[in-house]
């Protein structure tokens, strides 16, 4: 009788080690493969780990290493320790689609036990352009401190550090919403660094001078803000065509002089060519200094020859002064009721506080822009070859006031009968896209400027400009020590330390109108809040803690009698 053959296949003990070999060669394979495919996916409904394709574009290209240091670190509360991992976040994805150019590291400004030596790192973040926020921490034994946090980061690009901050602190929204905006954000923010330092170009900005414009010290604060991204002139057009053609853009601030045809000209066939405007305008003149020496003033019309130019363009300044409910409140010296001279806080109704609309990519997430003596714009012209949005509005409680008329600080001692302010959402700023037609078209030009012989464009290219009513909203307020004079930051207001959203508004008004790579549209990014339900906690907070304490006991307990009961089937 012949013994049977044993085949190794029959064998339980080899198979299973065949298996067992087979898997962990399998495993190591695929992992080997892993290394070699790489590929990410963003799940989440709203794509918040999806760059756009210009941020693509720009990290693709970058010709040198980008360094990053971040500030952000340390004990803080929940919501920017939510922040903080958003911006990891977002960083990792510049560093993977950089591939590895980026880099960056986070720092935490308050680690030096030592506080004089932390009392200086904070100076130093502080003069390169950080703005810290002062936070209340709860101690163990009770009670709060004070803490310092810096929500912003250093870009440092071939020996060139630009600041960043990222935190966005509108006092008109809950703390949540400004977390969330500042995530909206971040993409923009620091691409818009990036791009700016790696291009090999800097766009050029020209300030127009000749028509008793502010002077540079009034405009320093933006100038300074600006100078980040473009390079600034100043200069008089001078009746020159073709002056202007090297800029990108330029700015006309608050001029109170008219203009003459020529200088006209020149700006008309700069906007042909292709040329971006940011006009900044007012056709009623209000003497501050009378108004601040005397209490009393006379607001005046006063043209300045541009009427029919912006006409054409399908702008109209109306020669009226807003008067609006929802305004900034300034101090006045006011009898007490002990007939003792005190500072009291009135509401101004001369300084409103105008809306940003919050689907434009320019006024999105931006805080309230402060105004002065500011007028509104009617938007003319049915010409579909321009597409007009309108940007900053008034509230919805507004009245008009026609010149001449006397404007007084004891006005601000009564609150004015809301039913008289039946005017709403009046137009304060307008965004022109398009092409647009020549105020110059079927005139003589030589008759303007004397021997012209050169092309005179009737149609524009397609092109931008922005109409502002109101020149006060580049002006800053000058702070005198002794001879010196120091420009304040735009838009604050020194008596209750609010920063209104002139600074950010013009910023992107700028950017906007060079933009030629779509970055500007990620600041109409849309990410959703979620946020947990707060009587939902309050009246299931019981429930709850059982789940999540005695939930997983209880899972780990029923997997073991589950395993324990198909073992002694299978084995007994």
């Amino acid at each position: 009788m012949e013994g049977k053959k044993l085949s190794v296949t029959n064998n339980p003990k080899v198979s299973s080690l065949f298996r067992l070999a087979s898997i962990i060669v399998s495993v190591i394979i695929i992992a080997s493969a892993a290394k070699l495919i790489r590929f990410r996916i963003d799940l989440t409904e709203d794509h918040r780990f999806t760059l756009s394709q210009p941020t693509r574009e720009i990290l693709g290209s970058l010709p040198n290493d980008i360094f990053i240091q971040v500030y952000l670190d340390g004990d803080m509360p929940v919501p920017l320790k939510r922040l903080r991992r958003s911006v990891m976040e977002m960083l990792e994805e510049f560093r993977i689609a950089s591939e590895h150019k980026v880099d960056f590291k986070f720092i935490n400004p308050s680690e030096d036990n030592n506080e004089q030596k932390r009392n200086s790192i904070y100076e130093s973040l502080i003069k390169k352009g950080l703005a810290p926020i002062n936070i209340q921490a709860a101690e163990e034994e009770g009670g709060s401190t004070q803490k310092i946090i810096f929500p912003g980061m250093i870009v440092n690009y071939n020996g060139i550090e630009v600041p960043v901050n990222f935190l966005k602190n509108n006092p008109a929204l809950p703390y949540e919403e400004n977390i969330l905006h500042s995530a909206e954000a971040l993409e923009y923010e620091i691409i818009q660094t990036i791009s700016t330092l790696a291009a090999d170009t800097v766009y050029r900005i020209a300030f127009i001078e000749g028509h008793d414009e502010f002077p540079e010290i009034s405009t320093a604060d933006i100038t300074y803000n600006l100078a980040k991204f473009f390079t600034i002139d100043r200069g008089t057009i001078g009746g020159r065509p073709g002056s202007l053609d090297n800029y990108a853009a330029v700015v006309v601030a608050g001029p109170e002089q008219e203009f003459s045809e020529p200088d006209k000209f020149v700006l008309d066939q700069y906007l042909m060519n292709g040329g971006k405007i940011l006009w900044l305008l007012e056709e009623v003149h209000v003497n501050k200094d009378s108004l601040a020496g005397t209490g009393e003033t006379v607001a005046l019309y006063r043209t300045l020859n541009l009427e029919d130019q912006l006409f054409r363009y399908g702008a109209r300044i109306n020669p009226v002064i807003i008067q609006d409910l929802d305004c900034q409140q300034i101090r006045l010296k006011l009898a007490g009721s002990d007939g003792r001279q005190q500072y009291v806080p009135v509401h101004w109704i001369y300084n409103p506080l105008l809306t940003p609309d919050a689907s434009h990519p320019v006024t999105r997430n931006i805080n309230k822009v402060k105004g002065e003596f500011t007028g509104y714009i009617d938007t003319v012209g049915l010409d579909p070859s321009v597409k007009k949005h309108i940007l900053l509005t008034t509230s919805p409680y507004t009245r008009k006031l026609s010149p001449p008329a006397v404007i007084a600080l004891r006005e601000a001692e009564y609150f004015p009968d809301e039913k008289e302010f039946s005017n709403s959402f009046l137009p304060v700023s307008v965004l022109y896209e398009g092409v647009f037609q020549s105020a110059f078209r079927n005139r003589m030009v030589s008759s303007i400027i004397e021997g012209y012989k050169g092309p005179v464009k009737t149609e524009s290219t397609k092109t931008k400009m922005i109409v502002v009513a109101d020149g006060d909203i580049i002006r800053n307020e000058i702070r005198r020590n002794g001879p010196e004079e120091i420009p304040v930051t735009l838009g604050l207001d020194s008596y209750n330390g609010i920063t209104y959203g002139n600074r950010d508004f013009l910023i992107n008004c700028m950017n906007y109108l060079v933009d030629d790579r779509g970055i500007m549209e990620l600041r109409s990014r849309e990410l959703k809040i979620r946020l947990l339900d707060r009587n939902k906690i309050r009246e299931q907070k019981l429930k709850w803690q059982l789940i999540n304490v005695a939930g997983p006991v209880i899972l780990v307990i029923f997997c073991g009698l589950i395993f324990n009961f198909f073992r002694k089937r299978n084995y007994s």
